[in-house]
């Protein structure tokens, strides 16, 4: 199953790593990633994943809010046919 994930918040060392390890830990692959920092500040970063069909989203967002918690950001898992359908015009 292929999902989205983003991070946005104050850019800080070390953001890509956690996210990063955080997923390899859960035995799930970054397939596509783009990140930026916006004026020396914010960091955004969008990445495509894809989980074994038995990982669900609500087990990896649980992870990643902890994650989120710590670094102070905001991260955030949807399906990838739901941020489609989201982001179709």
């Amino acid at each position: 199953m292929k999902a989205i994930v983003s991070v946005l918040g104050k850019d800080q060392k070390g953001i890509t790593a956690k996210v990063a390890m955080t997923l390899f830990e859960m035995e799930i692959n970054i397939e596509d990633i783009s990140q930026t920092i916006m004026q020396n500040k914010y960091f955004t970063m969008i990445m495509m994943v894809e989980m074994k069909d038995t990982t669900t989203i609500e087990s990896v967002n649980e992870r990643l809010q902890v994650l989120a918690l710590d670094l102070g950001l905001d991260i955030r898992i949807q399906h990838e046919d739901i941020f489609n359908s989201m982001h179709t015009v």
